[in-house]
């Protein structure tokens, strides 16, 4: 492997594993020696990449460095592509605005020999019979960022004829289908919560105090996903 694409490696790794990693484990992943590790960091740190640590004790990349548009592969780059085909297609329209926006940036500080690949026209992503729905998906993005928590009234048959109160953390795409899970705060359990079933939602201004990303491990610690098109749970 050339030195160039070793560095750009390591820079993903350093990426992936988001928290101090050790360089015994860089240099295993890399399949190069510890002592090559040591002297690439050293490399990266000179060329303004924040890498704290020191041999011995591992290596954290602190965000905010861009990897020059050349680290990009053709393959990456379809990747993209095709990552973001279905999410145009799959989500609502203020979302798939997002996604070309997101695109042009991309191509722009790509280099001329590598922008054919944006006209290649190699996938195809169909767009789904979306079932239709009242509720504005980018205000429950909203509440995922901010873990503002939710009023909603169910429209199903049975449902409790009070708003519940529930603190969303994630959107699920199920088919044609659009769900929340969520911690429902009335019976202190997940829920899934499909959203063709939803009558009216408001976004609160309060904020659940627990952190979203550790309701979502609790969440699939416990196993509450859908079994069937309701968006039932098992």
């Amino acid at each position: 492997m050339a030195r160039s694409d070793r560095l750009f490696e390591l820079m993903q790794v350093l990426r992936r594993h988001r928290r101090t990693v050790s360089g015994r484990t860089l240099a295993n992943e890399l399949g190069v020696s510890l002592r090559t590790i040591r002297r690439d960091v050293q490399t990266l740190q000179n060329m303004g990449a924040d890498i704290d640590g020191e041999p011995g004790l591992g290596y954290s990349l602190k965000p905010g460095f861009l990897l020059p548009p050349l680290s990009f592969t053709e393959e990456e780059i379809q990747a993209l592509i095709a990552g973001a085909l279905w999410v145009s297609r799959q989500t609502d329209d203020k979302f798939a605005f997002s996604v070309k926006n997101a695109l042009a940036k991309i191509n722009a500080v790509l280099p001329p020999d590598m922008r054919s690949v944006f006209d290649d026209e190699t996938f195809y992503v169909s767009s789904p019979a979306k079932l239709p729905t009242l509720i504005d998906l980018s205000e429950i993005r909203r509440a995922l960022r901010d873990q503002c928590k939710l009023r909603i009234a169910l429209s199903i048959a049975h449902a409790p004829t009070d708003d519940q109160i529930v603190w969303p953390i994630m959107l699920g795409f199920i088919g044609a289908r659009r769900s929340l899970a969520a911690w429902c705060e009335s019976d202190n359990k997940f829920r899934m919560i499909d959203l063709g079933d939803v009558a009216k939602v408001d976004v609160l201004a309060e904020r659940y105090s627990r952190n979203r990303r550790q309701l979502i491990r609790e969440w699939r610690a416990s196993e509450i996903l859908p079994c069937n098109n309701r968006g039932e749970t098992c």
